[in-house]
C-alpha cells in the first residue's frame, strides 16, 4: 500500500473498527514520526506501520555491482518506453535505494506504534524482544507454510496468509519457497494447520462474504488491500483508483517490470511491453524507470504507471468512504455467518 495509505486512510479504518496500517516503505524516518503522530491526532484506536524485511531492502544493492550487460539491456527497453512518452533515454544506472529499515524500525519503537507489520521478510528474534518491550504487536505476511513456520520460529504474534490472487508484492524473500505458495483458499487452512499463532487471510477478498468465508477457512480475520485503494481517504491518484474500479476479473498479471520483485499490477503497458527483457536487482528496477512513472503520474496516464492490485479488483465498481467500507463488510459478514444472504440489488 506504498502510496496508498497515508494518516488519513489508516485513520478512518481504525476509527471504524478495522486496523488501519501505514505505508513505510519509502518514507524518511522524520516523515515516518511525523505521519504517525498525525493518525494519533485523527484517532485513539490502534494501528499499524508497515515494513519490509526483503534483503534487498534491510541492505540496498549498491548500483555499481549490476551487471553492466543487464544495464544495458533493461535501459533500452525502458528507452522504448521513455520514447512514446517524450522522455530522455538513458544508459544510466540507478541510485541506490535508501537504507532505511533499521532506521525506521527505531522510530516505529520509540513511537510504541500498536502494530508493526511486516512484509517481504522475518525479523530475527531481538527485533521481536524490543517489540515486547514496548507493548507491540508483531504481524508478519508470508505466501507459504514454510515461511509461515519461520516468522513463528521468530515469535511473532500474527501471520498473514496471502493467496496468489492478492495485489502487490508477493510477500515472499527466498526462491526455493516460491513453488509453495497457492490460492487463498488453499493456503489459509494450511498455515492455519501448520502454525500456532492466529492466521489472517489475504487475497481476493473485498467484502463480507469474503471476510466469512475467510473465517471458515480458520482465519482470525482478513487484510484487504486493493478495496481500499478504491476509497475516498486513498492517497493514490485519481485515475489509479478508476481504474481499480473499472477492472474486469482477468485484468491483472504478475510483472517484476516495476521494481525487480514480482508484484501483481493492473496490467498496462509497462506490464506488456517490458516482456522478457532482464530487470535489475529489487528496487533498483523501479529506480531506473522512476523518471518514467514520475511523468505518467503528472499527465494522469495509467498505461505507464505502477498499480498493484489483486484479481479483487473485478468485484470493485465504487469509491466509498473507508469508514463506510469496513462498516459494511462487518454487518455482511455478521449476516452470512447468521445465514442471511442479503440483497446486493442495485
Amino acid at each position: 500500500m506504498s502510496r496508498v495509505a497515508g494518516p488519513e486512510l489508516v485513520a478512518a479504518v481504525s476509527n471504524a473498527g478495522g486496523l488501519g496500517i501505514l505505508a513505510a516503505l519509502r518514507l524518511e524516518p522524520d516523515d515516518l514520526r511525523a505521519q504517525i503522530r498525525r493518525i494519533r491526532e485523527l484517532t485513539n484506536a490502534a494501528f499499524g506501520v508497515n515494513l519490509w524485511l526483503h534483503p534487498a531492502v534491510v541492505k540496498p544493492v549498491a548500483p555499481e555491482t549490476i551487471d553492466p550487460r543487464t544495464l544495458a539491456s533493461a535501459q533500452e527497453r525502458l528507452n522504448d518506453i521513455r520514447l512514446r512518452l517524450g522522455l530522455a533515454p538513458s544508459t544510466a544506472a540507478p541510485e541506490r535505494f535508501p537504507d532505511l529499515v533499521a532506521r525506521n524500525f527505531d522510530v516505529i519503537v520509540d513511537e510504541r506504534v500498536p502494530v508493526w507489520s511486516i512484509g517481504l521478510g522475518s525479523p530475527d528474534r531481538e527485533m521481536v524482544s524490543r517489540c515486547r518491550e514496548r507493548d507491540i504487536r508483531v504481524m508478519a505476511m508470508v505466501t507459504n507454510v514454510a515461511d509461515a513456520q519461520t516468522v513463528a520460529g521468530a515469535g511473532v504474534d500474527i501471520i498473514v496468509a496471502q493467496g496468489t490472487e492478492a495485489g502487490g508484492h508477493r510477500s515472499a524473500w527466498t526462491r526455493d519457497t516460491r513453488g509453495d505458495e497457492a490460492g487463498t483458499m488453499v493456503l489459509v487452512p494450511k498455515i492455519v494447520d501448520a502454525v500456532a499463532q492466529p492466521v489472517i487471510a489475504a487475497g481476493g477478498i473485498v467484502d463480507g462474504r469474503g471476510l466469512a468465508a475467510a473465517l471458515a477457512l480458520g482465519a482470525a480475520g482478513a487484510m484487504l488491500g486493493t478495496r481500499f485503494i478504491a476509497t475516498r481517504e486513498s492517497i493514490a491518484p485519481a485515475f489509479f483508483k478508476n481504474a481499480v474500479a473499472a477492472a474486469r476479473p482477468g485484468d491483472t498479471s504478475v510483472s517484476v517490470a516495476f521494481t525487480g520483485l514480482p508484484m501483481r499490477v493492473l496490467r498496462n503497458r509497462v506490464a506488456t511491453e517490458y516482456g522478457d527483457a532482464p530487470v535489475l536487482p529489487p528496487m533498483l528496477q523501479s529506480g531506473a524507470a522512476e523518471d518514467i512513472f514520475k511523468a505518467a503520474a503528472q499527465r494522469g496516464d495509467a498505461e505507464y504507471f505502477p498499480m498493484p492490485a489483486g484479481e479483487s479488483a473485478g468485484l470493485i465498481a465504487d469509491l466509498p468512504a473507508a469508514s463506510d467500507l469496513v462498516r459494511a463488510i462487518a454487518k455482511e459478514a455478521e449476516d452470512v455467518v447468521r445465514g442471511f444472504t442479503p440483497s446486493r440489488g442495485a
